[in-house]
């Protein structure tokens, strides 16, 4: 049996380029996603953690920051209850690096994750790969 997705969770589906959020407004164990934000890259001088290591190309540095940038702005959010249950929806690196870089009370939201690339996809498409 799959896991159901509560009503109102929030639902990232992200890439190291993009950042899709989604409410689920499914009641019932119903999927139903309405857009809520889309983000992408504030590019700066600095990487993820300063500045860039020389054995990372400039598309890694670009993308590990984006990353920090979608877990800074989940911290946020959550800080202001913005969500209670969280589901992430990211390729397999991008997924890796998300959870390196999620706080705890984000990361202890997180009812669901599935490493696949869904940012070009629609939100059907995203609902059924989530049931």
């Amino acid at each position: 049996m799959a896991l159901e997705i509560p009503h109102n969770a929030l639902i990232l589906v992200a890439d190291g380029k993009k950042a899709l959020l989604f409410r689920n407004t499914g009641r019932n164990g119903e999927i139903t996603l309405r857009e809520e934000n889309r983000l992408s890259p504030e590019f700066s001088a600095q990487g993820p953690s300063g500045s860039r290591p020389e054995d990372q190309s400039p598309k890694e540095t670009g993308e590990a920051t984006f990353v920090k940038q979608i877990a800074q702005t989940l911290q946020a959010m959550k800080q202001q209850n913005g969500f209670e249950a969280l589901v992430v929806v990211a390729d397999p690196q991008t997924l890796g690096q998300l959870r390196e870089a999620m706080h705890k009370t984000v990361e202890s939201s997180v009812v669901k994750s599935l490493d696949k690339d869904l940012t070009n996809h629609t939100p059907e498409d995203i609902a059924a790969a989530l049931r």
